[in-house]
């Protein structure tokens, strides 16, 4: 059964999602579908959404939920557990991966505030499995000012999204505004789509470029 299909025939803990939502989950969360894999859930919401992911994931998958309502620790399961507090506290999030290990991917479906999702990222991407995904979603709120975002506003996550693509092709900028990272270095690919955002990292990433064939039938211009 796909993911949609599960959402859509959910009878339990209620679970908001926009349907448009579960191309991006099927398509990046996809390879870890029946394997191990340790995921974290930032915003437990109503409980529906981790029994989703425990049925879409796995027996394999260990699905860890944060959120800051003391009444999410009743979601938790054998499969599932919650742990409550701020997804903007480096302690917090440090405690967290004392407790559970390296995150092979997470989810930002928390407060969508600008200042919450950048503190989250900026703490956690680099800290993620090497071959890793990190997506954060609701990201419509990066253009509301009730949530510190705005267009051009430098706080908004899809602002800072823009700036990480010259951090991407670092390698190429030749003028020297822009220097190679670890972001460079580790990331293989960004995706956006209608309020949200992916990126991927990458252990190591061939990015030399190669001519393959018969070089004498290489056409002249």
């Amino acid at each position: 059964m796909s993911l949609y299909q599960i959402f859509l025939s959910n009878t339990g803990r209620p679970i908001h999602k926009s349907g448009h939502y579960f191309f991006a989950y099927e398509r990046h969360f996809g390879r870890y579908v029946g394997h191990p894999v340790t995921f974290l859930e930032i915003g437990a919401g109503n409980g529906g959404s981790a029994q989703m992911w425990k049925s879409w994931l796995g027996p394999l998958a260990r699905i860890v939920t944060i959120d800051i309502n003391e009444v999410c620790r009743q979601y938790a399961d054998e499969q599932i557990a919650v742990r409550i507090g701020d997804q903007s506290d480096p302690q917090f999030l440090q405690s967290l991966l004392d407790e559970f290990g390296t995150f092979d991917a997470v989810l930002d479906d928390g407060s969508h505030h600008m200042e919450h999702v950048t503190k989250s990222f900026d703490f956690l991407y680099k800290r993620i499995a090497a071959n890793g995904v990190y997506m954060i979603e609701d990201m419509h709120t990066a253009y509301w000012s009730d949530y510190g975002g705005g267009r051009g506003d430098p706080r908004s996550m899809v602002e800072r999204f823009k700036g990480l693509i010259d951090d991407l092709n670092a390698d190429h900028v030749t003028d020297g505004t822009v220097a190679p990272s670890y972001f460079t270095r580790q990331t293989v690919a960004m995706t956006a789509y209608d309020s949200v955002l992916v990126l991927e990292r990458a252990p190591m990433i061939n990015k030399f470029m190669k001519m393959i064939g018969d070089d004498t039938q290489r056409a002249n211009y």
